[in-house]
């Protein structure tokens, strides 16, 4: 059967290329929330939702214009990808499965993604990935791709940056070897407890973790919003944050 897989990847960029990925994401983030304000200002004049296709060809405009030709330095595929992501948080609201899209606000989730598997380039055997605009990334190899190349995400995450590669693949169904049944009952002082007697401890480092986390929320509330020293200790709390979702994956 296909399946489709993601390996995620930590980036080593040069320091262009972070500037550069800022930038992209930037004016990803610049096109979703101008279609939306696009958008609003449509509907509230009593206009018919506008399409993908339509706002592709107002994307083209403001690339060619004079005021937003800033928007020719960034690839356009990611620029496409943010119209279609509003498409989608569009249609998620009118099947009631999401609340109305907002706009994105700078420093967060900050992404943007190539669509387009013939523009990529993976060199597994030198660790390193070719994006349009970007050149070759170096990229922490802990695992081999397997499959067809699909797309690829770059993001950044507690100050560091990373590519999440989507392959598709033929894998064999999975046949149950199992003979037996046990239950598991998740708690506090013990991580887990088998029906048979056997349990898991917790992990001790969530309390460290959490102890620092703490520490560092109250540091941030008696700084000035906005400041240096605020944005350093937001960096402080992100990076506990991206320790602790380690931990519980790697659990």
């Amino acid at each position: 059967m296909q399946r489709l897989q993601a390996f995620k990847f930590e980036l080593m960029p040069t320091g262009e290329q972070q500037r550069d990925m800022r930038r992209f994401s930037g004016s990803c983030r610049f096109v979703y929330n101008k279609a939306l304000a696009l958008q609003r200002g449509n509907y509230a004049t009593g206009g018919k939702f506008i399409s993908y296709v339509a706002m592709a060809k107002r994307l083209t405009a403001w690339r060619n214009g004079s005021e937003t030709a800033w928007l020719k330095d960034s690839p356009v595929h990611p620029l496409q990808h943010a119209l279609k992501d509003l498409e989608r948080a569009y249609r998620n609201f009118f099947g009631k499965r999401a609340a109305f899209p907002r706009f994105k606000k700078k420093g967060k989730s900050e992404r943007l993604r190539y669509p387009d598997p013939k523009q990529i380039k993976l060199d597994q055997g030198n660790s390193r990935i070719f994006l349009p605009k970007l050149g070759w990334l170096r990229y922490r190899n802990s695992r081999c791709v397997l499959g067809e190349l699909r797309n690829a995400t770059v993001s950044q995450s507690a100050g560091k940056w990373f590519v999440s590669i989507q392959t598709q693949g033929e894998v064999d169904r999975p046949v149950p070897q199992a003979t037996s049944a046990v239950g598991v009952d998740v708690g506090i002082a013990r991580f887990a407890t088998m029906s048979d007697g056997t349990f898991l401890a917790p992990l001790n480092s969530f309390k460290r973790h959490e102890a620092r986390l703490r520490r560092a929320q109250r540091a941030m509330s008696r700084k000035v919003k906005f400041s240096s020293n605020w944005k350093k200790a937001k960096a402080r709390i992100q990076r506990t944050h991206a320790r602790i979702g380690n931990a519980r994956r790697d659990y």
